[in-house]
């Protein structure tokens, strides 16, 4: 039962004590007790304690993965960010492991921007992927990719999950380099926040990339990544 305390309300009380005990006796990706068991421990009802959750996951202490429940937030990630950076080898120097869920794949028209830093007109057809990159099971980042369509004729149609630069290295015989990264820290767009499972006023860390052909330094592909600021440490290479 938790001691009530006279000018606090009662979730509050409940947050303050719920950090002091993770930070004393929990580790990165430790899972905490279900919401049920924690709010009999307090003497509250559900509602109560999951506000009481609800701070901690606000100030980025804990996490909800859905369908697995309350976890300690990890140690943030060092993710380089250099000429030859993908997402998957990069994980995968460190000996981490990660996965890749396209949520989008559609065929559109280029707008101005796209059109401007893939060298198309306005109109042409372009493949948008978005995919969401997971650590552990828990979201990291959401990617939008931008292609030419006409350059990666079935990449539409046979491209499902994994390295989308392996992918384009093996079937099109293209080693993709980064030339520029725009980085800035914006308020979740759209649906990002659920999908990273992350608070709506919690801000993420977008990169704004362009990668070109090693060959003929043509541009291939127009990248719009927003990470998870709590998760991720971003490492400029120059």
């Amino acid at each position: 039962m938790i001691t009530r305390q006279k000018g606090l309300t009662l979730y509050i009380q409940i947050a303050r004590k719920l950090e002091q005990e993770v930070i004393a006796q929990y580790a990165p990706g430790d899972g905490l007790p279900s919401e049920g068991d924690m709010a009999e421990r307090f003497g509250v009802n559900r509602h109560t304690l999951r506000r009481a959750v609800d701070e901690l996951v606000e100030i980025g202490l804990l996490e909800r993965r859905h369908g697995c429940g309350v976890y300690v937030i990890n140690n943030q990630l060092d993710y380089q960010l250099g000429q030859q950076t993908r997402f998957t080898e990069t994980l995968a120097m460190q000996g981490i492991a990660s996965h890749n869920r396209v949520v989008r794949k559609q065929l559109l028209p280029a707008t101005e921007r796209v059109a401007q830093k893939l060298h198309l007109a306005v109109g042409d057809q372009v493949i948008w992927l978005e995919s969401v990159r997971s650590v552990d099971s828990s979201p990291v980042c959401i990617i939008s990719h931008f292609l030419d369509a006409k350059s990666f004729p079935e990449l539409f149609e046979q491209y499902q999950e994994g390295s989308l630069h392996a992918f384009i290295s093996e079937h099109y015989g293209i080693h993709l380099l980064r030339t520029e990264s725009l980085i800035t820290s914006v308020l979740p767009q759209g649906d990002d926040a659920r999908l990273l499972s992350m608070p709506q006023k919690q801000p993420v860390l977008r990169v704004k990339s362009v990668n070109i052909n090693e060959r003929d330094r043509s541009p291939v592909e127009y990248v719009v990544t927003r990470f998870r600021a709590d998760r991720i440490q971003l490492c400029i290479n120059p």
